[in-house]
């Protein structure tokens, strides 16, 4: 499992690449491998603020369906369009082509309570 170095995590298998108060937010290649083919995601809440571990959105493999979570408060800017025609992008390339949302960080102190890579490896027990 790719797990990427400059990027935080959570324990529910999302990312975050902060660049400084805006932020990609994603899936980890461990999570897509876990969900499979990926064909629908939805995010409903593009214009909102968000607490953190709220859900933003959904996301639909062949298996099931499964809340997506922000991981930091902050407002919903962007969904990536290009999963509205190629949700495979996820599966493909879940920390570059496939991410999710862009968000404004509104609580900077919460990017302490993320994961870096190391302690995610050993979440995912690599």
């Amino acid at each position: 499992m790719d797990v990427k170095e400059n990027f935080s995590y959570t324990n529910d298998h999302e990312w975050i690449k902060i660049e400084g108060n805006i932020a990609l937010v994603g899936i980890t290649d461990f999570a897509q491998s876990e969900l499979g083919d990926i064909v629908f995601i939805e995010v409903e809440t593009i214009g909102e603020n968000l607490n953190k571990n709220e859900v933003f959105g959904t996301v639909e493999a062949v298996k099931t369906v499964s809340d997506l979570f922000i991981p930091v408060s902050g407002k919903v800017l962007e969904f990536n369009n290009a999963l509205e025609d190629n949700p495979e992008l996820v599966n493909d390339s879940p920390y570059d082509d496939g991410w999710i949302v862009k968000i404004e960080i509104s609580n900077t102190n919460e990017i302490a309570d993320l994961l870096d890579s190391e302690a995610y490896k050993s979440l995912i027990g690599q």
